[in-house]
C-alpha cells in the first residue's frame, strides 16, 4: 500500500505534522482480550454509571419509551438502506422519514417539515439564518431571554459567524414582553423573531398579538417548541407562527449522557425553498406504485453552494424512525396522556415542596405544564447532595438562583413523595 501512494515508510503518511506533537516511544496498547473478556470489562464500566431517577428538564426529558421500538428500528428495511440518495434501494428510510415529516407537520399545524436536524438549538440556529435569508437585506434577529441558555448561546455561535446582529426581548414576569416585542421591531431592520412556546422557567408562554406585530414589521416568527406539548397546548401555527423548531427528543428518545438528540424544522409552504435539509416527497412509479424520493433537490451542497440557506447536509435520521415509531404507537390518545400524566405529577411536587416552607414561589399563577422553578430558602447543593445520594436528580439550579424541577408520565407518586420527605428533613 505504501508503494501504491508513493511513499517509503509509515511516517511519512505525517511528514507535515510538527515534530513535537507527535508520539515518541511505545504505545500504551493492552493485551488482547478475547470477546467475553471484552464484554466483561464494558460491563464492569457501565455499572460505574449511576442510574438515578430524573427530576430534571432543561430541554431533556425522561419519557417513557415503549419496549418495542428498538425491535423495529433494526429490520433491515430501516436500519442499513441510510442513505436517501439511491431511492430504489432505500424505499424504508425514504418511507419512514416521509412519515415523520407528516407527523411534524400534524403536531405543529404547518405545511412542510424536513428530514430532520441534529437537535433543537441548532434547528433554531438553522431558523435564525433563514429568517435573515428571507428577508434579503435584514441581518438582525430578536431572541427572547426566556429561551433556554443552551439554545441561546448555540444561536449565538452561529450568528457570530454568519454575520448576523442579534438582538433580545426581555422577560420580566417570566415571559417574553409583547412590549419588548414592539421595541425591538420598531427599529425597522428585524428579519425573525425566536420565542418558546414553554420556555427555561417551565412557564407556557401567551404569545397573544405577536405575530401580528412580527408580520407587521415583515419579519418572521420563529416558534421553539416541545413537541410532546404540542399534543395539548397552542400549535404554532395557531398562534401564526412562520417556522416551527424544536428538540424531538421528547417524543420517546431515552436520556443517554447528551445524546443522540433531533431537531425538527416545519413551515408554511412559501417558505420550503428557504428551509435547510432534506425532504422527502411522495410520489409513483413507472407501474402506479407509491414510491418516494428527495424532492426540491435544487438546493444545499448539490446545486447552489455558496448561495445555499444552509449546507447541513446529515440529518439524525435514525432517530427520526425512533420519533416515528413512538408517535405511531402512542397515537393523538397516548400522547395526552403522557401529558397529562406529566402534568399531574408536576403539580403536585409543586404543592408538596410549598408546604415543606423551603421554597418561595417565583412566577405565581403562571400556567406551567410539567416543569417548574422555585427559589430555595438554603444552599441548592446541600440539597442536591442529599437527592443524588437517594438515587434522585433533581433541583437543577438555575443562572436566575432558582431551582428547576421536571416530572414526567414516568415518575410515581411514592418517588415524588420520596423527593419531598428528602428535601423536608433536611
Amino acid at each position: 500500500m505504501l508503494v501504491r501512494i508513493g511513499v517509503k515508510k509509515l511516517d511519512d503518511l505525517y511528514s507535515d505534522v510538527p515534530k513535537e506533537f507527535l508520539h515518541k516511544g511505545a504505545y500504551a496498547l493492552p493485551d488482547a482480550l478475547s470477546e467475553q473478556e471484552v464484554r466483561t470489562y464494558f460491563e464492569a464500566l457501565d455499572r460505574l454509571n449511576a442510574r438515578m431517577k430524573v427530576f430534571v428538564g432543561a430541554g431533556a426529558y425522561d419519557h417513557y419509551t415503549p419496549a418495542v421500538i428498538p425491535y423495529i428500528t433494526q429490520r433491515s428495511e430501516f436500519l442499513t438502506a441510510y442513505t436517501p440518495y439511491q431511492c430504489e434501494i432505500s424505499q424504508g428510510t425514504l418511507r419512514y422519514i416521509f412519515e415523520y415529516q407528516s407527523m411534524i407537520c400534524e403536531l405543529t399545524g404547518m405545511d412542510v417539515s424536513n428530514a430532520s436536524l441534529y437537535d433543537g438549538p441548532t434547528a433554531a440556529a438553522e431558523a435564525m439564518k433563514m429568517a435573515v435569508a428571507c428577508a434579503k437585506k435584514r441581518t438582525r434577529v430578536l431572541l427572547s431571554r426566556s429561551l433556554l441558555p443552551h439554545i441561546l448561546k448555540v444561536v449565538e455561535t452561529y450568528a457570530k459567524f454568519h454575520g448576523v446582529e442579534l438582538g433580545y426581548i426581555p422577560a420580566p414576569e417570566g415571559q417574553t414582553s409583547l412590549d419588548g416585542l414592539q421595541a425591538g421591531l420598531a427599529t425597522g431592520d428585524v428579519a425573525g423573531v425566536i420565542v418558546p412556546e414553554i420556555n427555561r422557567y417551565g412557564i407556557v408562554e401567551d404569545h397573544s398579538g405577536f405575530a401580528d406585530a412580527v408580520h407587521a414589521a415583515k419579519a418572521l416568527l420563529i416558534e421553539y417548541c416541545d413537541p410532546s406539548a404540542l399534543a395539548v397546548i397552542k400549535s404554532p401555527s395557531e398562534w401564526g407562527a412562520d417556522i416551527a423548531v424544536g428538540d424531538a427528543q421528547s417524543l420517546g428518545l431515552p436520556l443517554c449522557y447528551g445524546g443522540p438528540y433531533i431537531g425538527f424544522m416545519a413551515v408554511k409552504k412559501e417558505y420550503m425553498r428557504k428551509m435547510p435539509g432534506r425532504i422527502v416527497g411522495q410520489t409513483v412509479d413507472q407501474e402506479g406504485r407509491r414510491a418516494f424520493v428527495l424532492t426540491l433537490q435544487a438546493r444545499e451542497q448539490h446545486i447552489k453552494r455558496e448561495k445555499a440557506t444552509s449546507n447541513i447536509c446529515s440529518n439524525e435520521s435514525l432517530m427520526a424512525l425512533w420519533v416515528t415509531i413512538y408517535l405511531s404507537l402512542t397515537g393523538p390518545e397516548g400522547l395526552r396522556e403522557v401529558n397529562r400524566l406529566s402534568s399531574d405529577g408536576a403539580h403536585y411536587l409543586y404543592a408538596e415542596l410549598l408546604k415543606t416552607g423551603r421554597f418561595e414561589e417565583v412566577f405565581p399563577g403562571k400556567p406551567f405544564l410539567k416543569e417548574f422553578v422555585l427559589k430555595p430558602k438554603e444552599f441548592p447543593g446541600f440539597m442536591q447532595q442529599r437527592l443524588e445520594k437517594a438515587g434522585l436528580f433533581a433541583a437543577l439550579d438555575t443562572e436566575e438562583g432558582y431551582v428547576s424541577f421536571c416530572v414526567t408520565e414516568k415518575r410515581t407518586k411514592e418517588e415524588i413523595d420520596q423527593l419531598v420527605h428528602i428535601v423536608k428533613e433536611g
